[in-house]
Protein backbone atom coordinates (compact mmCIF):
# COMPACT_ATOMS: atom_id res chain seq x y z
CA UNK A 1 0.00 0.00 0.00
CA UNK A 2 0.71 3.43 -0.63
CA UNK A 3 -1.27 4.90 1.84
CA UNK A 4 1.02 7.98 2.77
CA UNK A 5 2.85 8.46 -0.58
CA UNK A 6 3.62 12.21 -1.14
CA UNK A 7 3.29 13.06 3.24
CA UNK A 8 5.86 14.07 5.44
CA UNK A 9 5.68 12.29 8.93
CA UNK A 10 8.04 12.90 11.41
CA UNK A 11 8.31 10.13 14.33
CA UNK A 12 10.66 11.15 17.72
CA UNK A 13 12.28 8.08 19.31
CA UNK A 14 13.16 6.82 16.07
CA UNK A 15 16.87 5.56 16.52
CA UNK A 16 15.56 1.84 17.67
CA UNK A 17 12.98 -0.22 18.96
CA UNK A 18 8.75 0.77 18.03
CA UNK A 19 10.25 4.45 16.90
CA UNK A 20 12.65 2.66 14.20
CA UNK A 21 9.67 0.10 13.75
CA UNK A 22 7.85 2.98 12.53
CA UNK A 23 9.93 5.27 10.98
CA UNK A 24 10.40 2.19 8.62
CA UNK A 25 6.33 1.28 8.04
CA UNK A 26 5.74 4.55 7.09
CA UNK A 27 8.52 4.77 4.43
CA UNK A 28 7.43 1.61 3.00
CA UNK A 29 3.88 3.17 2.32
CA UNK A 30 5.59 6.24 0.73
CA UNK A 31 6.16 8.58 3.37
CA UNK A 32 8.79 10.87 3.47
CA UNK A 33 10.01 10.76 7.21
CA UNK A 34 11.81 12.68 9.65
CA UNK A 35 13.78 9.96 11.54
CA UNK A 36 13.85 12.71 15.62
CA UNK A 37 15.43 11.09 18.61
CA UNK A 38 18.64 12.28 20.72
CA UNK A 39 21.52 10.06 19.08
CA UNK A 40 22.70 11.06 15.98
CA UNK A 41 24.08 7.66 15.42
CA UNK A 42 21.31 5.07 16.13
CA UNK A 43 19.09 7.54 13.77
CA UNK A 44 21.05 7.18 10.68
CA UNK A 45 21.28 3.94 11.37
CA UNK A 46 17.43 4.11 10.77
CA UNK A 47 17.40 6.55 7.81
CA UNK A 48 20.17 4.11 6.01
CA UNK A 49 17.65 0.76 6.54
CA UNK A 50 14.82 3.06 5.01
CA UNK A 51 17.38 4.04 2.12
CA UNK A 52 18.25 0.70 1.62
CA UNK A 53 14.82 0.13 1.08
CA UNK A 54 14.03 2.42 -1.22
CA UNK A 55 12.52 4.91 1.04
CA UNK A 56 13.02 8.45 1.94
CA UNK A 57 14.25 10.19 4.83
CA UNK A 58 16.38 12.59 6.68
CA UNK A 59 17.62 12.19 10.43
CA UNK A 60 17.49 15.28 13.20
CA UNK A 61 18.56 14.83 16.74
CA UNK A 62 16.49 17.19 19.19
CA UNK A 63 15.41 17.41 22.76
CA UNK A 64 11.81 16.15 23.96
CA UNK A 65 12.33 17.78 26.75
CA UNK A 66 12.84 21.41 25.58
CA UNK A 67 10.37 23.05 24.05
CA UNK A 68 12.53 25.19 21.77
CA UNK A 69 14.01 22.63 20.80
CA UNK A 70 10.76 20.73 19.09
CA UNK A 71 9.75 23.83 17.55
CA UNK A 72 13.32 23.99 16.02
CA UNK A 73 13.04 20.21 14.90
CA UNK A 74 9.04 20.34 13.25
CA UNK A 75 10.69 24.01 11.29
CA UNK A 76 13.42 21.46 9.90
CA UNK A 77 11.54 19.09 9.29
CA UNK A 78 9.05 21.46 7.27
CA UNK A 79 12.05 23.08 5.53
CA UNK A 80 13.61 19.76 4.89
CA UNK A 81 10.30 18.23 3.12
CA UNK A 82 8.03 21.23 2.94
CA UNK A 83 5.16 20.38 5.06
CA UNK A 84 4.52 18.37 8.48
CA UNK A 85 1.03 15.49 7.78
CA UNK A 86 1.84 13.39 10.92
CA UNK A 87 3.92 13.10 13.60
CA UNK A 88 4.32 10.19 16.02
CA UNK A 89 5.63 11.19 19.36
CA UNK A 90 7.20 7.80 20.93
CA UNK A 91 10.09 9.05 22.60
CA UNK A 92 9.74 7.89 25.61
CA UNK A 93 12.01 6.52 29.06
CA UNK A 94 11.50 3.31 31.35
CA UNK A 95 12.77 3.66 34.97
CA UNK A 96 11.30 1.42 37.85
CA UNK A 97 11.85 2.81 40.91
CA UNK A 98 10.23 0.64 44.22
CA UNK A 99 7.92 1.42 46.10
CA UNK A 100 6.48 4.93 45.80
CA UNK A 101 8.36 5.88 49.71
CA UNK A 102 11.26 5.02 47.62
CA UNK A 103 11.02 6.23 44.30
CA UNK A 104 14.18 8.57 43.62
CA UNK A 105 13.83 12.43 42.64
CA UNK A 106 15.99 12.31 39.60
CA UNK A 107 14.00 9.19 38.54
CA UNK A 108 10.54 11.03 38.60
CA UNK A 109 11.30 14.17 37.10
CA UNK A 110 12.85 12.53 34.05
CA UNK A 111 10.31 9.85 33.59
CA UNK A 112 7.84 13.43 33.29
CA UNK A 113 10.27 15.71 31.96
CA UNK A 114 10.47 13.21 28.61
CA UNK A 115 7.27 11.37 28.45
CA UNK A 116 4.70 13.59 29.60
CA UNK A 117 6.63 17.11 29.30
CA UNK A 118 7.95 16.09 26.08
CA UNK A 119 4.69 14.94 24.63
CA UNK A 120 2.79 18.54 25.45
CA UNK A 121 6.10 20.20 23.68
CA UNK A 122 5.75 17.98 20.55
CA UNK A 123 2.25 18.52 20.48
CA UNK A 124 2.37 22.02 20.87
CA UNK A 125 4.70 22.60 17.84
CA UNK A 126 3.52 19.93 15.49
CA UNK A 127 -0.37 21.95 15.97
CA UNK A 128 1.00 25.38 15.46
CA UNK A 129 2.00 23.86 11.83
CA UNK A 130 -0.63 21.60 11.24
CA UNK A 131 -3.43 24.03 12.06
CA UNK A 132 -1.63 26.88 10.35
CA UNK A 133 -1.75 24.52 6.93
CA UNK A 134 -4.84 22.80 6.65
CA UNK A 135 -4.72 20.25 9.62
CA UNK A 136 -3.29 16.87 10.20
CA UNK A 137 -2.79 13.54 12.21
CA UNK A 138 -0.91 12.98 15.92
CA UNK A 139 -0.42 9.79 17.11
CA UNK A 140 0.76 9.53 20.64
CA UNK A 141 2.50 6.46 21.78
CA UNK A 142 1.81 5.81 25.08
CA UNK A 143 1.65 2.33 27.32
CA UNK A 144 -0.67 -0.39 28.33
CA UNK A 145 1.16 0.24 31.99
CA UNK A 146 -0.70 3.29 33.67
CA UNK A 147 -4.24 3.89 32.23
CA UNK A 148 -4.57 0.26 31.91
CA UNK A 149 -3.12 -1.59 33.88
CA UNK A 150 -0.72 -1.62 36.59
CA UNK A 151 1.81 -2.99 38.00
CA UNK A 152 3.71 -2.98 41.79
CA UNK A 153 6.91 -0.80 42.13
CA UNK A 154 6.32 0.97 38.69
CA UNK A 155 4.35 4.09 40.28
CA UNK A 156 6.63 6.57 38.33
CA UNK A 157 6.35 5.01 34.63
CA UNK A 158 2.60 4.54 35.01
CA UNK A 159 1.57 7.92 35.67
CA UNK A 160 3.96 9.15 33.34
CA UNK A 161 2.03 6.72 30.69
CA UNK A 162 -1.69 7.54 32.33
CA UNK A 163 -1.01 11.36 31.46
CA UNK A 164 0.05 10.59 27.99
CA UNK A 165 -3.19 8.64 27.92
CA UNK A 166 -4.96 11.41 29.05
CA UNK A 167 -3.41 14.29 27.29
CA UNK A 168 -3.62 12.99 24.52
CA UNK A 169 -7.84 12.60 24.32
CA UNK A 170 -7.75 16.47 26.01
CA UNK A 171 -5.64 17.70 22.73
CA UNK A 172 -7.95 15.56 20.43
CA UNK A 173 -11.08 17.39 21.69
CA UNK A 174 -9.12 20.69 21.85
CA UNK A 175 -7.97 20.43 18.23
CA UNK A 176 -10.40 18.43 16.40
CA UNK A 177 -11.53 21.89 14.73
CA UNK A 178 -8.17 22.45 14.20
CA UNK A 179 -8.71 19.60 11.34
CA UNK A 180 -6.10 17.52 13.16
CA UNK A 181 -6.65 13.94 14.61
CA UNK A 182 -4.50 13.20 17.68
CA UNK A 183 -4.82 9.63 19.34
CA UNK A 184 -2.87 7.35 21.09
CA UNK A 185 -1.28 3.74 20.82
CA UNK A 186 -0.75 2.37 23.98
CA UNK A 187 1.83 -0.88 23.15
CA UNK A 188 2.44 -3.74 25.67
CA UNK A 189 5.60 -5.64 25.74
CA UNK A 190 7.04 -6.14 22.23
CA UNK A 191 10.05 -7.23 20.94
CA UNK A 192 12.57 -4.57 21.80
CA UNK A 193 14.78 -4.00 24.72
CA UNK A 194 12.52 -2.37 26.71
CA UNK A 195 10.37 -5.58 27.87
CA UNK A 196 13.59 -7.87 28.99
CA UNK A 197 14.15 -8.16 32.92
CA UNK A 198 17.47 -7.59 33.51
CA UNK A 199 19.86 -9.53 32.33
CA UNK A 200 17.12 -11.67 30.75
CA UNK A 201 17.61 -12.95 27.15
CA UNK A 202 15.18 -13.13 24.30
CA UNK A 203 14.74 -16.98 24.67
CA UNK A 204 14.50 -16.62 28.76
CA UNK A 205 11.68 -13.55 27.57
CA UNK A 206 9.99 -16.25 25.40
CA UNK A 207 8.89 -18.64 27.83
CA UNK A 208 8.17 -16.01 30.79
CA UNK A 209 5.14 -14.07 27.68
CA UNK A 210 3.72 -17.90 27.45
CA UNK A 211 2.75 -17.41 31.13
CA UNK A 212 1.97 -14.03 31.43
CA UNK A 213 0.54 -12.81 28.27
CA UNK A 214 -3.13 -14.38 27.37
CA UNK A 215 -1.55 -14.12 23.67
CA UNK A 216 1.59 -16.00 24.47
CA UNK A 217 4.07 -13.53 23.53
CA UNK A 218 5.72 -10.35 22.86
CA UNK A 219 3.80 -8.10 19.79
CA UNK A 220 6.20 -7.43 17.33
CA UNK A 221 7.24 -4.10 16.26
CA UNK A 222 5.92 -4.27 12.86
CA UNK A 223 2.15 -4.95 14.79
CA UNK A 224 2.80 -2.21 16.92
CA UNK A 225 3.24 -0.02 14.29
CA UNK A 226 0.55 -1.30 11.94
CA UNK A 227 -1.86 -0.05 14.59
CA UNK A 228 -0.08 4.04 14.21
CA UNK A 229 -0.41 3.70 10.77
CA UNK A 230 -3.96 2.55 10.81
CA UNK A 231 -4.63 5.69 13.49
CA UNK A 232 -2.57 8.09 11.04
CA UNK A 233 -4.26 7.25 7.86
CA UNK A 234 -7.49 8.40 6.01
CA UNK A 235 -8.97 4.90 6.98
CA UNK A 236 -9.25 6.29 10.87
CA UNK A 237 -10.85 9.63 9.45
CA UNK A 238 -13.52 9.46 12.26
CA UNK A 239 -11.19 8.53 15.05
CA UNK A 240 -10.75 10.52 17.32
CA UNK A 241 -9.32 10.99 21.04
CA UNK A 242 -9.03 6.94 20.90
CA UNK A 243 -6.15 5.11 22.59
CA UNK A 244 -5.97 1.80 21.02
CA UNK A 245 -3.92 -0.97 22.70
CA UNK A 246 -1.90 -3.71 21.63
CA UNK A 247 -0.98 -5.90 23.90
CA UNK A 248 -2.01 -9.39 23.37
CA UNK A 249 -4.84 -9.20 25.56
CA UNK A 250 -2.71 -8.61 28.80
CA UNK A 251 -4.90 -5.37 30.00
CA UNK A 252 -8.39 -6.99 28.95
Amino acid sequence: MNRFQGRTVLVTGAGSGLGRAVALAFAAEGASVVAAGRTATTLDETVALIAERGGTAAAATADVSRAASMRDLVGWTVERFGGLDVAVNNAGVFRGGGPVADLAEEDWRTLLDINVTGVLFALQAEVAHMRAHGGGAIVNVSSNLGAHTRRPGLAGYLTSKAAVSALTRAAALDHVQDGIRINAVSPGAADTTMSLLPGETEDERAVRMKAESPLGRVSSGREVAAAVLYLASDDAGSVVGTDLVVDGGASA
